[in-house]
């Protein structure tokens, strides 16, 4: 478990973010897509490329989080969540993801209503910006998209690096880096980033992704 990879502007650990590289809690702002208990599997089963390797670890429930959550303090936080599931403590607000158009919808599919929205969690102070309404239009990525890079649950990096806008200059962390998109994000963005992923799979998947990607890309 070691430094897996590192450019001028994102370095990536590969090992348990809890026990094995913690180099992240000393950065500034954090975002996330932690194990929050979803325990993810597709109606379908697993999609292609879905392998029982590449399952979310830790995913069935949010101790990991919320371990996690408490080594990284009061500081500002941008946390995925699943509304079945307890938010973090100390929450402040949440952000919704309209995820419609993207991916077809999720939830009981003996309902009329599909859920078409994830939440996330807003801890800590010091945001920046414009003052904007706390909802993400930005479609989900579809089942056939090369982005997703066989991730069961990955995040288009047009919407982190929409939130990246509110987060204080400084390092973004995210200790459960899982595809990569806050890494790449950050980087488009030229900022500065430390990542930690546990399974050597998404870190080779992360790496790869880094190298395509150039600051000021569109």
């Amino acid at each position: 478990m070691s430094l897996y990879y590192q450019d001028e502007y994102v370095t990536l650990y590969h090992g348990d973010c809890l026990t094995e590289h913690c180099e992240w809690v000393d950065g500034d702002v954090l975002v996330t897509d932690p194990p929050y208990g979803g325990t993810f599997r597709s109606r379908h089963g697993w999609r292609s490329g879905e392998s029982a390797k590449k399952r979310i670890a830790g995913d069935g429930s949010v101790t990991i989080r919320d371990d996690a959550l408490e080594l990284w303090g009061d500081k500002p936080a941008l946390v995925f969540g699943f509304w079945r599931r307890p938010m973090p403590p100390g929450t402040r607000q949440m952000i919704v993801w309209d995820k419609r158009g993207g991916n077809g919808f999720s939830g009981d599919y003996k309902m009329p209503w599909a859920d078409a929205t994830e939440q996330i969690y807003v801890l800590g102070r010091d945001w920046v910006g414009k003052r904007v309404p706390a909802i993400y239009s930005i479609p989900s990525l579809h089942s056939a998209s090369p982005e997703r890079y066989g991730h069961p649950t990955p995040k288009p990096v047009a919407l982190m690096s929409e939130l990246l806008t509110k987060c204080r200059p400084g390092v973004i962390v995210d200790p459960f880096a899982g595809s990569g998109a806050t890494l790449v994000a950050a980087k488009l963005a030229g900022r500065q980033a430390i990542g930690v992923e546990v399974n050597e799979e998404y870190c080779e998947i992360i790496a790869g992704r880094l190298e395509r990607t150039k600051e000021g890309q569109p």
